[in-house]
């Protein structure tokens, strides 16, 4: 993903096809999927989670906290958050709180922290605003399509459902970044209007992704340095997780049980 391809709009399903035939080699084919899967009767003795269901969370765990990473850096570093209407700033802050807890409850059941903890963008990702807000719906657009590959693929109703629940937050923030781009002020190009508009999906793609490493293919150039330069990324600036407690925005969203 170029630069210049950003700022025209990307075609956001080319994209992640890009992207995980230029990282499909680098996680996948060398077996990273095995740093967060323990053995199966290792799994069961935690109350019968797979080490398939391990592997799906694992990969929700690096989406997560890259997520996290790209919210913290658009609050903490890009210069058109500051100027965007107190709600959208409201809403995005939001957002880091609740990618941070989605982490923290997969963690609950691997066990592990994301194997990778650093992080690449393409040029520009967060001085200039069309670029950030067309990769935050390109990543979202992916943490969906994951989360659907764990719907189709959990082993238990509960990981399903839950599955289900925290892709529907990932849909709220997609349409979060498509809503937030008009607001963004002059100087800094706004206001934007070629991200897709919020109401352009009847159903949530899955981008055709059956399995769980399609979806860990797709994001590798975001966690692997030569995945990165490969697709074209900026690596002379490496982006940190610092993982936090989150405070969840309402009590009624917090994750009380599998029940609801």
């Amino acid at each position: 993903m170029h630069e210049e391809r950003l700022e025209q709009g990307t075609d956001r399903r080319q994209f992640l096809g890009r992207a995980a035939a230029t990282g499909a080699g680098v996680l996948v084919g060398g077996g990273a999927l095995d740093v967060f899967a323990p053995s199966f009767a290792a799994a069961r003795k935690r109350g019968g989670v797979t080490r398939g269901d391990l592997q799906i969370l694992g990969a929700a765990q690096i989406a997560e906290a890259l997520a996290v990473t790209t919210y913290s850096n658009i609050i903490d570093t890009a210069p058109f958050f500051s100027r965007l209407a107190a709600d959208d700033q409201g809403y995005l802050k939001a957002a880091r709180q609740e990618e941070m807890s989605h982490y923290l409850l997969e963690m609950t059941v691997t066990k592990k922290p994301s194997p990778f903890t650093t992080f690449y963008y393409p040029a520009k990702m967060f001085s200039d605003a069309q670029t950030t807000l067309n990769v935050l719906v390109t990543l979202e657009d992916a943490f969906i399509a994951a989360y659907l590959v764990g719907v189709r693929n959990f082993s238990t109703p509960d990981l399903r459902v839950t599955a289900a629940r925290i892709m529907g937050i990932e849909s709220d923030h997609r349409t979060l970044a498509r809503v937030v781009a008009p607001g963004v002020a002059a100087q800094d190009g706004g206001p934007i209007e070629s991200v897709d508009p919020p109401n352009n999906n009847g159903y949530e793609r899955t981008l055709k992704w059956t399995k769980i490493s399609k979806a860990v293919a797709a994001l590798t150039p975001f966690a692997d340095k030569t995945a990165a330069a490969k697709a074209g990324f900026d690596t002379t600036k490496p982006y940190k997780f610092n993982p936090f407690t989150p405070t969840l925005p309402e009590p009624l969203g917090e994750f009380h049980s599998f029940l609801g």
